[in-house]
């Protein structure tokens, strides 16, 4: 079963900045495009930024001039760096492949608040 693993949710105020981390297997990742999603409550995951094998990123309209998707293939690691978080931003964040296959991890919080 392939995992992902996602790291770097916290606590910030607005206006504030995260960067968040996700690992999985180095065959999945090398040759998938990769995108960060998320979940608010009551509401369902969507995708926030995907990027491809090559590097080339794609954003939600959003999160567009805010969030930064990028890969370090070395390491089998994709991350978001989050700039001028807004509350609006606060969910659960997951990493899956784009389209999603593997199994959903546990996911990182993020929560935006004064």
């Amino acid at each position: 079963q392939v995992q992902v693993v996602e790291s770097g949710g916290g606590l910030v105020q607005p206006g504030g900045s995260l960067r968040l981390s996700c690992v999985t297997s180095g065959t999945i990742f090398r040759i998938n495009a990769m995108g960060w999603y998320r979940q608010a409550p009551g509401k369902q995951r969507g995708l926030v930024a995907r990027i491809t094998p090559d590097g080339r990123g794609n954003y939600a309209d959003s999160v567009k001039g805010r969030f930064t998707i990028s890969r370090d293939n070395a390491k089998n690691t994709v991350y978001l760096k989050m700039n001028g978080l807004e509350p609006e931003d606060t969910a659960v964040y997951y990493c899956n492949a784009d389209p999603p296959f593997m199994s959903w991890g546990q996911g990182t919080q993020v929560t935006v608040s004064s």
